[in-house]
């Protein structure tokens, strides 16, 4: 036990048995206590803004909203929120956005708890720790996609139309229309919402 407030923290894992034990040996010395557990990326959302905890662990692919557009909506009410990111699977691009919405820390859901406690600590103190088996996998970014293609892809992917794109992104809709098809192009596909899906997959958004 130590006599320094424990961090705060929620756990957001679609994979309940996983995260259960994790929350388990987590707070074994004390200095960390998980306030909250979502199993999916809605649930963390609305438990991370009730809450505010001093970190938020979250895995990056569930259900209903994975975890970086969590993150992406989280950062918006409360942009100091600080982030670790755990996934299974590195995919090229993903370390970029996450970077890019505030992430501090990313790293494999199969590190050791104590390691994942010891990162937990440091992205407390506001430090960036990304794992290298993460790193290695993330610096290889064959995406053909240029940022604003990328862009217009994710709103896409929100279900957004070319009118609300535009204004969302203060784009000229013919603009956002250039953008599509540039997109459509590189990703070999017939519609903007199958490209949207095949950046994804591709890991390119």
């Amino acid at each position: 036990m130590t006599d320094v407030d424990p961090i705060r923290i929620i756990l957001a894992d679609d994979e309940h048995l996983l995260r259960a034990l994790l929350s388990a040996l987590l707070t074994l010395d004390g200095t960390i206590d998980v306030v909250a557990q979502a199993e999916n990326g809605k649930e963390a959302v609305t438990a991370t803004l009730q809450h505010h905890p001093d970190v938020l662990v979250i895995d990056l692919e569930m259900p209903e909203m994975d975890g970086l557009d969590a993150v992406a909506s989280i950062m918006v009410k409360s942009p100091e929120q600080r982030v670790l990111m755990l996934t299974r699977h590195a995919r090229q691009g993903v370390l970029r956005r996450a970077l890019k919405l505030g992430v501090l820390g990313f790293m494999s859901k199969g590190a050791d708890p104590e390691e994942i406690a010891e990162v937990i600590r440091k992205v407390n103190d506001g430090q960036r720790w990304i794992a290298h088996d993460v790193l290695e996998v993330s610096v290889v970014d064959d995406s053909p996609l240029t940022e604003r293609e990328a862009e217009v892809l994710r709103e896409t992917r929100e279900g957004y139309s070319v009118k609300d794109i535009a204004r969302r992104l203060h784009l000229a809709p013919g603009t956002v229309r250039n953008y599509l098809s540039y997109a459509t192009q590189k990703t070999a596909t017939t519609t903007r919402h199958n490209a949207a899906r095949a950046a994804r997959d591709r890991g390119w958004l």
